[in-house]
């Protein structure tokens, strides 16, 4: 089981300078688009499941409703509601649950997390609370501090041989 991200620090914090691959999917004219769009299929083609959270949906609607000169896409809300249901094709919507919080809260505190990386920790809790054995991000090192934690590069899966 793979998850995706769509996860901070860029969705949240720093805009659309550091690539998200829900963010690059929800824009057809970026460089990276081609690229998020095809590392889901060949994930998808090679049996992964494709997994997010309802965190990753309330992150990508921050980015893309945000005003530009605020790092954000500043697309219109109908737009947005369009890549929300984008999203939900493309991958599975896991729900939250109070197990999360439990394991967000011990990975905080083992791992000392401060500021805009609590985000990925808790992304990372709802990992572990359902299972799901890697990450699809471009920013595999905001990540680091996960050891055993398999990161897969949008770019590298791009370019790997189908299957």
């Amino acid at each position: 089981m793979t998850a995706a991200r769509a996860s901070t620090p860029d969705a949240v914090n720093e805009g659309p300078s550091r690539p998200n691959i829900l963010a690059r999917i929800a824009q057809p004219g970026h460089p990276h688009h081609a690229t998020a769009l095809t590392a889901v299929d060949r994930l998808r083609q090679r049996g992964d499941g494709l997994f997010i959270v309802p965190q990753c949906l309330y992150e990508l609607w921050v980015i893309c409703t945000r005003p530009v000169e605020q790092n954000g896409l500043g697309l219109p809300v109908p737009v947005v509601v369009e890549r929300h249901e984008q999203a939900k094709t493309l991958f599975t919507l896991l729900p939250d649950n109070d197990a999360i919080f439990g394991a967000w809260e011990r990975l905080v505190r083992e791992l000392q997390v401060k500021g805009k990386h609590a985000h990925d920790a808790r992304l990372v809790a709802a990992m572990e609370v359902h299972r799901i054995e890697a990450l699809v991000t471009f920013n595999a090192a905001d990540f680091s501090r996960y050891s055993g934690l398999p990161l897969f590069d949008p770019f590298n899966v791009a370019i790997a041989p189908h299957p």
